[in-house]
């Protein structure tokens, strides 16, 4: 076979793969594959009084290790309730970091970044009344991660 007869054959080939795949109708596994592929965040989740804060928590990578948090604080009283968190860098505490507020009944959307984040980060959030640190419910983690996963990551 001549290069010429092979390199025509080659291209026939390639434009009838590329057809079919493009008239293929998607599936229903497809579209779990999909889901099972994108990134898994973790629950985080802190309360006190009438308020909660709850969602989810993953990584992203870029030029650097983002920590990313999104969810939402509910306030079903009608006191204010904030969102605070609070990181530890190469054992160097930071302090306090008030996120979003929330006074009387509603929701508040929680959208925090932490570029700087390296495997000796560890963090806390905790849910306030009123803006100050006076009245605080429980601290839970925001960096520990589930035994034998890797932390989950978008990209």
């Amino acid at each position: 076979m001549s290069t010429h007869m092979l390199r025509a054959a080659v291209c026939a080939a390639t434009t009838a793969a590329i057809a079919v795949l493009t008239v293929s109708p998607a599936t229903a596994s497809d579209s779990d594959q999909a889901a099972a592929e994108a990134p898994k965040g973790v629950a985080f989740a802190a309360t006190h009084g009438t308020a909660v804060a709850e969602g989810t928590r993953w990584l992203e990578n870029g030029a650097g290790t983002t920590l990313v948090l999104r969810g939402q604080l509910k306030n079903s009283g009608s006191d204010c309730y904030s969102v605070w968190f609070q990181f530890t860098n190469d054992f160097m505490p930071r302090p306090p970091q008030k996120h979003v507020t929330q006074c009387g009944r509603g929701t508040v959307l929680i959208d925090f970044q932490l570029p700087s984040y390296r495997p000796t980060t560890t963090g806390t959030t905790f849910v306030c009344k009123g803006q100050d640190l006076k009245d605080c419910g429980q601290r839970n983690s925001v960096t520990s991660w589930p035994v034998g996963n890797i932390p989950p990551t978008a990209g």
